[in-house]
């Protein structure tokens, strides 16, 4: 049974792996960063399959993972501000305003997750409520205020440039 797992894992990886590529890419905003987290990732699955006891729920619990290397990248990212000339710039201002990762980026970890699996990898509100173990319900209301916020956070852009 395990090695039926650890099989279909690896699978699932090299199958999916642009999926979770751009998944990492959408929390980090950088390729090599992506690349990392995707490696991340994949180093965990292999290391943790053993854990998994339903096949059924081995590609939510890898894009668990994936989410959960994003994160931790990022957290790790924080901690390392930039220094230039000699002032600390936190990791957040280096984003342009134009960029739609700063957006994404200013959602609470979990928002991000939803907004990012909802439209960015397609996925149906149930596959989205089971990889980040919540119900449906609350998926949609986090997924409805994310939107809300990332609307409120858009408003003053347009109103600028309609105001030119």
């Amino acid at each position: 049974m395990k090695q039926m797992i650890e099989a279909e894992a690896e699978t699932i990886l090299i199958e999916n792996y642009d999926r979770y590529y751009r998944l990492a890419y959408s929390y980090v905003g950088n390729e090599q960063d992506a690349l990392d987290v995707v490696q991340e990732s994949a180093y965990r699955v292999i290391r943790e399959v053993g854990q998994v006891k339903e096949p059924s729920y081995l590609s939510t619990w890898i894009y668990r993972i994936v989410i959960y290397a994003a994160i931790d990248s990022l957290r790790k990212r924080k901690r390392e501000n930039f220094v230039f000339l000699g002032e600390e710039i936190p990791y957040e201002e280096n984003f342009h305003t134009e960029d739609p990762l700063r957006l994404l980026s200013s959602l609470e970890d979990k928002d991000r997750a939803i907004v990012t699996l909802k439209y960015l990898e397609e996925r149906k509100l149930e596959e989205i409520a089971e990889i980040m173990n919540m119900n449906v319900s609350t998926v949609k209301s986090r997924l409805y205020r994310a939107l809300k916020k990332l609307k409120i956070t858009l408003e003053p852009e347009f109103t600028e440039e309609g105001s030119r």
